[in-house]
């Protein structure tokens, strides 16, 4: 049985404020002391780094860039290494990206991209510049490093830090992303890299995401933000403040990996996590959206599940007991009020709160409530991958 030789914790989107009593602060240290805790209950015990992916002070201002450090300070134990990198809300102060470079290299003693060995493994964390860009010197800094981690040991993961996500991987790669580092990366499949920028949530199955390598979204201790447009809301629900995720990874003696999504609220991980057997050979990934694609899970409401209505003023209240998945949580629902013609009259979609935990076993929504007349109500869950229930929830609605 596989051995743990390297333990460490990514991160990303901290956005700590200029309040000394930020919930930030509070949910970033009650992470670290949740991650030594966890630790300490395996095996192998270590905390061996903490790196955080970017987006840790809101604008970057020396007060901002001090109470993380002071984070740091008071909950990091010896042993363990900590990286930060900076990206584009750290530039977001009056002097601008010289000024918050400046600021980050005399306050953290630490150069904004570093490329660093622990336990025989390769780490690489690169910061943007230009908002949140990858230029030069950086893309030749990365080619380098990547160049000199293969050589050392081309069957092991490497380990690729970067605020925003590659284009076209995890979730939120829609809009948060970048494609300036791609042709740099394509030749390393044994690459694992760490994002953030979305802020979304890492308990989303597709913030994993595997083809020429493997790419974790880092999520946010602030807020959600979703990368999805359909729903009625925006792309920020209005459950998205209770927000604190973390990554803990694991690295094995036989360079497998995994990586265990964790919420800091509820101190717990989502799953048991996501392995990666052989982080160097493409054929073996699991996580493609091909394989995912063709064998969703299903969805299904129970043969019990019903609809409950009612007015409340100007509004009709839906509630109603949520959909069931045995390998995933439900990505959302879709609601659809027909009249007695079967002509939609209104139709909203809105998240099922995934993100949360524990999981709500009673939806609600209101939509505006119809004019008199009879009409029929209609619920439908969908995954994550283009897949839809098996069955969907009815009932009649008469408004008087």
């Amino acid at each position: 049985m596989a051995k743990t030789v390297l333990r460490f914790m990514a991160c990303s989107d901290l956005h700590y404020t200029d309040d000394p009593h930020c919930v930030e602060k509070q949910r970033f240290e009650e992470g670290l002391r949740q991650l030594y805790a966890y630790a300490e209950r395996q095996d192998y015990k270590p905390v061996d780094a903490v790196y955080i992916v970017g987006d840790f002070a809101t604008s970057g201002s020396t007060t901002q860039m001090e109470m993380v450090q002071e984070s740091l300070n008071r909950e990091i134990r010896p042993g363990t290494r900590i990286n930060l990198s900076l990206a584009s809300h750290e530039y977001q102060c009056p002097d601008g990206e010289t000024g918050a470079r400046e600021r980050f290299e005399k306050i953290y003693n630490q150069n904004a991209d570093t490329h660093v060995v622990i336990n025989g493994f390769h780490f690489i964390s690169v910061s943007t510049t230009n908002g949140c860009r990858f230029q030069e010197p950086q893309i030749t800094f990365c080619r380098q490093a990547l160049h000199e981690a293969h050589q050392d040991g081309p069957k092991k993961p490497i380990f690729f830090f970067q605020h925003p996500h590659p284009r076209n991987t995890v979730y939120g790669s829609i809009v948060w992303a970048n494609s300036d580092l791609m042709p740099t990366l394509l030749p390393y499949p044994q690459v694992i890299t760490f994002s953030g920028h979305s802020h979304a949530p890492i308990n989303d199955p597709r913030s994993i995401h595997q083809e020429h390598f493997t790419s974790v979204g880092t999520g946010t201790f602030s807020y959600f933000e979703l990368d999805e447009f359909d729903k009625a809301y925006g792309t920020r629900p209005p459950d998205k403040g209770n927000a604190a995720q973390m990554l803990i990874v694991e690295v094995h003696d036989d360079n497998s990996v995994r990586i265990i999504p964790y919420d800091v609220l509820t101190n717990q991980p989502f799953h048991e996590g996501w392995v990666i057997e052989k982080p160097w050979d493409p054929d073996s990934f699991i996580y493609t959206a091909e394989k995912r694609l063709r064998n969703p899970a299903k969805l299904y409401f129970p043969d019990r599940a019903n609809i409950e209505t009612s007015a409340v003023g100007d509004r009709l209240h839906v509630v109603f007991d949520a959909a069931q998945c045995r390998e995933e949580p439900i990505n959302d629902y879709v609601l659809t009020l027909r009249d007695k013609d079967g002509v939609v009259q209104n139709r909203v979609c809105f998240w099922s709160s995934f993100y949360i935990l524990p999981m709500t076993d009673k939806p609600a929504f209101d939509i505006p409530l119809p004019p008199p007349g009879e009409y029929e109500l209609t619920v439908r869950a969908r995954g994550f991958w283009h897949n839809s229930s098996e069955n969907e929830l009815r009932c009649r609605v008469f408004v008087d």
